[in-house]
């Protein structure tokens, strides 16, 4: 199967073994950050520097003035963790050793426009901002998310791209100092924390035939066994439609994926207008649409007739290939991403066997994460395991 490492331009730029060190694991491919959120990485190899810290979201190109001049919503420029076009200079690199380069640009997660615009964060039943959780249902943040798909994903050279955070964000967030996990949520109690009542939301409810105070009283109501340390529902669905009940349920549910497909529509079409013929298009996605976070919630029958394929989240199991794999079509790509960092959770001794399971499940591609923050023997053993593999 062909597979793709992940990377950050600050893996590659000033470190002149990084190309050939990634084209020797085994890969044929990058998938190479070109619009990322803020993170404080570990770069183990590198000739400068041993962390890098990316202080808010930012394109790692130079954003084009004459696409954004005039509009409230713009990309924000990378400081000195990725100057200049960082995306383009490690792109060069990495293509001058025979990788393929793709981009990765990160969508609807995005702490600085939130600080700076807070009325375009998910606003929750209590009142609480999500800044790092832009709402896709309003539409000039819709119009933003579109445009820099479009700029982000098509750079010199890519060969396609693949979009992270295209749907919605909600409650769950990897955060410096995380306090949230004392209280289990579930699923149901995930969503329940996610709905946004920001004003377009509000009025997007009333077109379900909900009343937005009603509903926002019912979320609280519901919750609140939870915060007494009740179990928050049986799980799935059915737990929100026991929370909430099955109509209110259903009808928010309603409202959120068809903001979510139409924005995936609109995204995915506005890359191909902008992208030379044969350019892959792929979602990070997750196959149950009412879940949020970096995997965007999607149907996978729907996401797959608007795209060339998804990358999937396998690391401890590859089951959520299977309703994917259910829908795909001919050609249609379905990369099982597995961790290959033992320090976070990853398994690269076992990534051989991995890799045949996804396979037997549909995976038609794989995708490691993520290969500049791996130690040298996390590095080996992918190398071992994709040969073994091949």
């Amino acid at each position: 199967m062909k597979a793709s490492a992940f990377v950050y331009p600050w893996d590659v730029n000033g470190d002149p073994q990084a190309p050939a060190r990634l084209a020797d694991l085994g890969v044929a491919q990058v998938t190479l950050a070109a619009a990322y959120h803020s993170t404080r990485a570990l770069t183990p190899r590198h000739p400068r520097h041993r962390v890098v810290t990316a202080e808010h979201a930012a394109t790692l190109y130079p954003p084009d003035p004459a696409r954004w001049q005039g509009r409230a919503l713009c990309p924000y420029e990378s400081g000195d963790w990725a100057p200049g076009d960082a995306y383009g200079e490690a792109a060069a690199a990495l293509a001058d050793v025979g990788l393929d380069v793709h981009t990765w640009v990160v969508l609807a997660h995005n702490s600085r426009l939130g600080a700076e615009h807070p009325h375009t964060s998910v606003v929750n039943a209590y009142g609480d901002r999500y800044p790092w959780a832009p709402c896709i249902a309003q539409p000039a943040t819709r119009a933003y998310l579109t445009d820099l798909a479009a700029e982000a994903a098509v750079r010199p050279g890519a060969r396609g791209t693949e979009l992270e955070s295209l749907g919605w964000y909600g409650l769950a967030h990897l955060h410096a100092h995380d306090k949230t996990g004392g209280v289990p949520l579930g699923d149901a109690g995930q969503y329940l924390m996610s709905l946004c009542f920001c004003p377009d939301c509000r009025a997007g409810y009333g077109t379900r035939g909900l009343d937005a105070d009603e509903l926002a009283t019912a979320v609280r109501t519901a919750l609140e066994p939870v915060w007494r340390g009740a179990e928050s529902s049986d799980g799935g669905w059915a737990g929100v439609e026991k929370l909430l009940g099955e109509a209110a349920a259903n009808a928010t549910r309603a409202w959120r994926d068809d903001r979510a497909r139409t924005l995936q529509e609109a995204a995915v079409s506005a890359v191909r207008a902008a992208a030379p013929d044969g350019f892959q298009v792929l979602l990070h996605a997750d196959p149950v649409s009412f879940h949020c976070g970096a995997n965007a919630g999607v149907d996978p029958g729907h996401v797959l007739a608007v795209a060339d394929g998804v990358v999937v989240p396998c690391t401890g199991g590859a089951g959520l290939l299977t309703p994917f794999a259910e829908q795909a079509g001919d050609g249609a790509v379905l990369a099982a991403n597995l961790t290959v960092v033992a320090g976070m959770g990853g398994s690269p001794r076992t990534l051989a066997a991995d890799a045949a399971r996804a396979r037997d499940l549909g995976a038609t591609e794989l995708r490691l994460y993520h290969a500049g923050l791996a130690s040298d023997g996390d590095l080996e053993a992918v190398r071992a395991g994709l040969g073994a593999a091949t």
